[in-house]
């Protein structure tokens, strides 16, 4: 044995040695761990034709608006389709629509499975609830646009109009609506014209810029131009949706 070193000493940095050799194993898992963690957040989504910005969202949107007006059917594989998105999903567009069994945004709008979001509700109006709802599509599954849509002969205005005309709430839980939906009747009536209409078209108007203005997600989308929010009205006789400016 070399003088100077003691068993005690060779004992000592044999552990050592060991520990350097257990580290550099440990950062190349870490590193293949990673990348396979990071290759499956890249993945190709399950619907890579809906990686579009907000304006194609929107022509998508409006030209699946045309064909349903027209009477022409989609023709879905929908056998096909379920299986490709049980593990995920990106809708290109979020709709923001009546709960009117009249009004159903995936036929109006001649869409697929896994291409719109949709948030549906008597009055259709942005409550804590939707709020959420459309911040999760924007931030998790980055859906481009949204539309609040609204419709004609809407019976939640009428109920609104209807119970501030005569000061009387209405029953259960509907008066939840009334108080969403009263703001915009109550501005509909200092102007000149059908209250009704006016107060459809002012509730989308009202609730496009509230998710315009949303903090801190959709107000952040917005300004950075990765999310557009627009207006609708659903034509019931027609079926055609013009958009509000």
């Amino acid at each position: 044995m070399h003088a100077g070193h003691s068993p005690t000493h060779l004992t000592k940095i044999a552990p050592s040695r060991r520990s350097l050799l257990q580290f550099a194993i440990s950062s190349v898992c870490l590193r293949l761990g990673n990348n396979i963690v990071d290759a499956k957040e890249a993945k190709t989504p399950p619907k890579p034709d809906n990686l579009i910005s907000p304006e194609t969202a929107l022509n998508r949107l409006m030209e699946g608006n045309d064909r349903y007006v027209q009477g022409v059917s989609r023709s879905d594989d929908f056998k096909r389709e379920r299986p490709v998105l049980v593990d995920g999903q990106n809708p290109y567009a979020a709709v923001l629509s009546c709960a009117d069994s009249r009004v159903a945004p995936e036929l109006v709008f001649g869409s697929g499975l896994g291409d719109l979001f949709v948030c549906r509700v008597a009055g259709n109006f942005a409550n804590d609830d939707t709020l959420a709802s459309m911040e999760y599509a924007v931030a998790v599954l980055n859906t481009p646009l949204i539309l609040v849509l609204g419709h004609d002969h809407c019976g939640a205005i009428d109920a609104t109009i209807k119970s501030l005309h005569d000061d009387k709430p209405p029953p259960g839980h509907i008066s939840s609506l009334v108080a969403a939906l009263a703001p915009a009747v109550k501005l509909s009536r200092q102007q000149t014209g059908d209250t009704f209409v006016l107060a459809t078209r002012q509730n989308v108007v009202d609730n496009v810029n509230k998710l315009k203005s949303t903090g801190p997600i959709l107000n952040t989308a917005v300004e950075q131009n990765r999310l557009k929010v627009v207006g609708g009205l659903y034509r019931l006789d027609t079926g055609r949706v013009d958009l509000l400016s």
